[in-house]
């Protein structure tokens, strides 16, 4: 099969579908690998090393497009690429479908078999391709807290940490989960005051034993939220309901009420964000104010720290690109349940229920779908 991996060109985003060393693992399986000139200097691979991996050197996207059988890449395809995708070809990636109905038509209106990382799961409950860009971005919220919390950046002026008679910054983590637990580490790590809330007990439990009596742990009610988020200076959004678009927990009233330069982070903004003032910001300018509130709202947070992001994702993702690669991918989604949750439009079809539901398309199921595939 021949594998493609073009640069990826949404706003700041430097990571790529596959390292050299994911490449040369292609190669070995008798594959060959098509990668996009300067692909990998984002995480600093030159061609050259990739074509030491054994891949060919590609001068355009529309070389890949065109000849790819399999599409690897990270983020979303952005409109042109949408435009360059053909039928019966597979794109590999994050989609994030329920909150971008002009994805979700051209990738049905293109003919691809779609399959987004952020649904594939583990049997557990988990989903394994998602985790590690939720470790990064979960601990990078709090990076870009801190650093928003500073008086020239529109914050409060607080050194998250405080120092011996200044008391630190009040820090509160909505949701318990990949996202959370890698905040709760960082910010407690920095000597901040942290809370946690879920609606989980048993979450709450699991942190409370992890971190002992440095983090508070709460059972979220709308009171409670409230409560907290009104006492905060950072509040950390981390809530994910998977394939379908994140409930809106910090509403526009609560946030008129919050202290004049707390910050919020939205790591939620790819599947819509859980606050009610939140949309989607880049690098480029990641923060913007309303109501006196700094809001982080970055939409490819781990695409900051490209080199970490792009190992920490291949490590997990290389696994399914090659089943992909050498069962083909009906066989590969068929024989993995887990993996089949992927799938989310198939040759025009939507095979995941809750972007269907959200977006108002026909579900169809993704067994049937591949049936008629």
């Amino acid at each position: 099969m021949l594998i493609g991996v073009p640069k990826e060109i949404k706003v700041h985003e430097y990571r790529v579908g596959l390292t050299p060393d994911s490449v040369r693992e292609f190669t070995a399986h008798g594959h060959r690998v098509l990668v996009e000139t300067n692909a990998g200097m984002g995480i600093g691979s030159s061609d050259e090393v990739y074509r030491a991996a054994g891949a060919q050197i590609a001068a355009t996207p529309a070389e890949i497009f065109a000849q790819a059988d399999l599409i690897v890449k990270v983020k979303e395809p952005q409109a042109v690429e949408r435009q360059l995708l053909r039928p019966g070809q597979i794109l590999f990636t994050y989609l994030h479908l329920a909150p971008d109905p002009d994805q979700t038509r051209e990738l049905v209106k293109s003919g691809a078999i779609c399959i987004a990382y952020e649904t594939v799961t583990d049997g557990q409950g988990g989903l394994p391709l998602l985790a590690p860009m939720s470790q990064v971005a979960g601990r990078l919220s709090i990076q870009a807290g801190a650093a928003a919390l500073e008086r020239a950046r529109g914050g409060r002026g607080i050194l998250l940490g405080g120092v011996p008679g200044v008391a630190p910054a009040k820090v509160v983590v909505i949701g318990g989960g990949v996202v959370g637990e890698n905040a709760i580490y960082m910010a407690l790590g920095m000597a901040a005051d942290v809370t946690v809330l879920d609606r989980n007990v048993t979450v709450l439990a699991r942190l409370a034993y992890r971190f002992g009596a440095a983090l508070k742990t709460v059972y979220s009610t709308g009171a409670s939220l409230e409560d907290y988020v009104l006492q905060a200076d950072l509040v950390v959004g981390g809530v994910l309901v998977a394939g379908a678009e994140a409930p809106k927990l910090v509403t526009r009233a609560m946030v008129r009420r919050m202290k004049p330069g707390s910050v919020l982070v939205d790591v939620a903004i790819d599947q819509g964000g859980c606050f009610e003032t939140s949309h989607a910001t880049t690098h480029a300018e990641p923060t913007y104010v309303v109501d006196g509130v700094v809001h982080y709202c970055v939409a490819n947070m781990p695409g900051a720290v490209p080199n970490t992001s792009t190992y920490a994702l291949n490590n997990v993702t290389l696994p399914y690109a090659l089943a992909l690669a050498d069962k083909g991918y009906k066989k590969a989604l068929l024989d993995n349940p887990d993996f089949l949750a992927g799938l989310n439009v198939c040759q025009g079809k939507v095979t995941y229920q809750a972007v269907a539901d959200d977006l108002g398309y026909e579900y169809v199921d993704p067994r049937a779908a591949l049936a008629g595939a």
